[in-house]
């Protein structure tokens, strides 16, 4: 905002600021020397040049005619300028001014050093508070302030304003940092001593003496997490919203009006919607196999807004810089203008609270590497900085001693080699330079930089096959990625398998007595196992149990695969037996011959899901239809469709098939002789409708494995009454489940606090819910709305204080998932499906197909 404007010089933001005079401003930079104004003095400095004007100083009284106030005004006269040099002849002027002191220059090398301010100050205008006030006013405005009070008050707004800026706590630990400051972190806003060691570290680069940042190191770049970005978009909305509640007070000016007049949380809903809609970070999962969701994930991106655009990113931004090591991998990302722009976490960098990415190293006290990882400091690149830090491989004695003399290092960007007293710090693990797809390539250092770029990249794109094989040769990380990626079923705690099928595990976990008591949840627990799941990429998951009845299952452990994994572990493809020869004496380049085997058995076959649409709509020519009685369409063709016109699961679908039934409304024109025949034999009812059926399309062939039937609630008077009826029966039904929990709730506390006494039971307010030194009883409890619970002082015994926290947090937690049952069921009868506007009716058809290798 203030770039926008005129420049001013920064003697005069000084100035403005309570520096007031010369001295004042040569003072900060210790630029001059202070010399009262005597003879003596005045003789010894003959010679010397003056550092700042020599000003005389009156005050003149006026008569304000319209007030008939007497009002006096300060006024100053330069009677000496800047840089004139002391001699016997102008000593007098300086005796005669009235001054009591004036300024000299301090020595030379001082004054050279700072010359930009004697510079500035010849330039700047001003020579009080007040007026350099006022000319700040007049750069930004173009116009005289009314008085000194907006004058003064638009300066403060816009520098020291938290309403206008907001530094965020990242800009003040920056600011601290960079500075060398210890300003407190919650001043959000530039102070006077951040501005005056800003100009400070300015002069230095000036004079060469400080370094301009690099623009693409680590600690100048940080990740804007979505988290964040939502937060900058509820702040819009509320802004948003505000405006509209000044407009709505100031329009109803003397009604009675409630809260509800005045919000509108539409105004906070539509920014939020349109920021996951359309800004081009919030993207579909690439959903083709486990990696590929795992790398989406991690993905940090230098695109989109306020950030850069790829036509305008230069060489230096894309490139590789050695902040990277250990935090963003060098190796993946992806082919084409995006290159270097888009990339991936390494595989144990993480993501600080201030945005900057940190990756951890071990210590290294006295030559010895802490081999306990009690030590493990995560750092940022800042952090990093001058620090000699040792490879993940260098070899280590069972204590941590380096078995060489000396250490292969890595500093900044140089790499020595040290002895190792030394060394401060040493890499976690040699893959720590690496994303999670390049640590999956074995002998990933024997490989080129650009094919193993094209291996990472190619892995996410392999598509799951009817059976993967897990690979022969892998680097350990399979296990982790499989796990990581959250699609498969994993076991909650220890326990014991009591049912599987295909469909369905149940696990009877292993609990305490204690466990048992504040749980509000059988230990046997049901996991549905998901079949023929469609993924954002037409994918299938469709996941295997691999675990026994009454096998024994640890936390953690993977119980499915499928879904490109083979027993809990990574499995992209399959292990073939592949031979580099020349075909038939002639030599190829890029072509594979396969064998038939891999086709005929399946080997290499993939299973692909499509979802197919049709919908519903209001016509001007009257409503459209699902049906399965389609005009001129024989019996054969509609043998598969339901009463809705949708083909039935399990139905295999050839080219041209109907896979959903609709009649559209035609309009009125000259029958043909055909249609006059049809009328003829059918009545009207043939004539006036035609067929607007979804047909699959001359590739498709597959078999129905899905459908779903979406409607759009049409209220009648009299539905609105039979919903009312629902609704009302839905709250009486958890009304009692709620009472029900509660009383279980109730009966467990009672067992615990028995005639104990209580030591004051706060909520979140603080106000005391159970007066210290009460007795508990069961009315007291019922009464209670244990979600606003804070404090943990139930009784004086911490354990069963414990206990009693764990009870009231599992209570919770089911009170939340019947509240969500709940609202869900209301939600369904009252709205029923959301669809967009103008459609009354949507049908979705899931057809399954195999692909082999072509």
């Amino acid at each position: 905002y203030i770039d926008r404007k005129k420049k001013l010089p920064v003697t005069t933001l000084l100035r403005a600021m309570g520096f007031e005079q010369d001295k004042d401003v040569l003072k900060i930079f210790d630029l001059a020397e202070e010399v009262k104004v005597n003879k003596k003095n005045m003789k010894a400095a003959i010679g010397r040049k003056l550092a700042a004007r020599v000003l005389k100083s009156w005050n003149e009284d006026f008569v304000d005619e319209d007030t008939g106030e007497v009002v006096s005004i300060e006024r100053n006269e330069v009677i000496m300028e800047r840089e004139t040099e002391l001699t016997e002849d102008n000593i007098v002027e300086v005796l005669d001014s009235g001054a009591s002191s004036i300024l000299l220059h301090k020595d030379a090398e001082s004054a050279s050093k700072y010359t930009i301010i004697f510079n500035t100050l010849a330039k700047d205008p001003s020579n009080s508070e007040k007026e350099a006030v006022s000319y700040i006013y007049r750069q930004l405005r173009n116009a005289d302030p009314a008085d000194d009070a907006s004058a003064r008050e638009v300066f403060q707004n816009l520098f020291f304003s938290d309403k206008r800026y907001d530094l965020g706590e990242v800009g003040r630990y920056r600011i601290n940092k960079k500075l060398g400051l210890d300003t407190d972190m919650d001043t959000r806003v530039l102070t006077r001593d951040d501005i005056i060691k800003i100009i400070q570290y300015l002069i230095q680069l000036v004079n060469s003496n400080a370094t301009v940042d690099d623009i693409d190191h680590l600690s100048n770049r940080r990740v804007r997490t979505v988290g964040e970005q939502l937060a900058n978009q509820f702040a819009i909305g509320l802004a948003r919203m505000s405006r509209t509640i000044r407009e709505r007070m100031n329009v109803r000016d003397n009604e009675v009006f409630t809260p509800t007049d005045l919000i509108n949380a539409k105004t906070i809903s539509s920014v939020i919607n349109s920021f996951f809609g359309t800004n081009p970070l919030s993207q579909f999962m690439d959903q083709t196999n486990p990696l590929a969701e795992v790398t989406h994930k991690r993905r940090l991106s230098a695109l989109g807004p306020g950030g850069l655009s790829r036509e305008r990113a230069g060489f230096e931004v894309r490139d590789v810089h050695y902040t990277h090591y250990g935090r963003l991998c060098p190796i993946e990302s992806p082919e084409g203008p995006n290159i270097g722009l888009i990339s991936s976490l390494c595989i144990y960098a993480k993501i600080n609270d201030l945005g900057f990415i940190v990756t951890p190293y071990r210590k290294v006290k006295k030559g010895k590497v802490d081999m306990n990882n009690k030590d493990i400091v995560y750092l940022t690149a800042e952090e990093e900085e001058d620090k000699i830090i040792g490879q993940g491989n260098a070899p280590l004695s069972t204590d941590g001693a380096f078995l060489k003399d000396t250490v292969k290092c890595r500093q900044d960007a140089d790499y020595p080699v040290v002895t190792p007293d030394l060394v401060d710090l040493v890499d976690v693990s040699p893959q720590q330079i690496a994303s999670v797809s390049a640590s999956l390539i074995p002998f990933l250092e024997h490989d080129d930089g650009h094919r193993a770029l094209m291996g990472c990249n190619m892995m996410r794109q392999a598509v799951p096959l009817i059976h993967n094989d897990a690979p022969i040769v892998g680097t350990g990380l399979e296990k982790q990625v499989c796990e990581d990626s959250r699609t498969m079923i994993t076991a909650e705690g220890d326990g014991v398998i009591d049912y599987v099928d295909a469909t369905t595990i149940r696990i009877l976990y292993d609990r305490t007595e204690e466990e048992e008591f504040v749980s509000f949840e059988p230990a046997l627990k049901e996991y549905r196992i998901p079949k023929f799941r469609r993924t954002n990429q037409n994918m299938t998951i469709d996941l295997r149990p691999i675990c026994d009845k009454g096998q024994r299952v640890k936390a953690g452990d993977i119980l499915t695969e499928g879904y490109a994994t083979e027993a809990g572990e990574l499995a992209l493809g399959r292990n073939l037996l592949v031979a580099y020869i020349p075909w038939k004496g002639y030599n190829y380049e890029d072509a594979v011959v396969i064998s038939e085997r891999m086709v005929r058995e399946d080997v290499l076959t993939s299973v692909h899901v499509d979802e197919y649409s049709l919908d519903v709509r209001e016509t001007k020519r009257g409503m459209e239809e699902f049906t399965a009685d389609i005009p001129n369409v024989s019996e054969d063709a509609t043998r598969d469709l339901d009463e809705n016109g949708i083909i039935r699961i399990g139905a295999r679908v050839e080219p041209g098939d109907i896979l959903i039934g609709k009649i559209s409304p035609k309009g009125e024109s000259d029958p043909s002789p055909e249609e006059k025949l049809l009328r003829a034999i059918f009545g009207d009812k043939a004539g006036d409708v035609k067929d607007s059926s979804l047909k699959a399309n001359p590739s498709l062939s597959g078999v129905v494995i899905g459908k779903k039937l979406f409607s759009r609630a049409v209220k009648t008077r009299e539905s609105k009454k039979q919903d009312k009826i629902l609704l009302a029966k839905i709250d009486e039904e958890y009304e009692a489940k709620n009472d029900d929990l509660k009383d279980i709730l109730v009966d467990k506390l009672m067992v615990l606090i028995k005639d104990k006494v209580s030591q004051g039971v706060k909520d979140y307010t603080g106000a005391e819910i159970i007066t210290r030194g009460s007795k508990f009883t069961i009315a007291a409890l019922k009464n209670l709305e244990y979600d606003g619970i804070q404090s943990n002082n139930w009784t004086d015994d911490a354990h069963t204080n414990g206990l009693i926290q764990k009870l009231i947090m599992n209570y919770i937690r089911k009170y939340k998932l019947l509240d969500a049952e709940m609202k869900r069921k209301k939600f369904a009868i009252s709205i029923g499906d959301e669809l967009p506007s103008g459609i009354l009716q949507m049908a979705k058809v899931y057809i399954a197909k195999k692909r082999k290798i072509q």
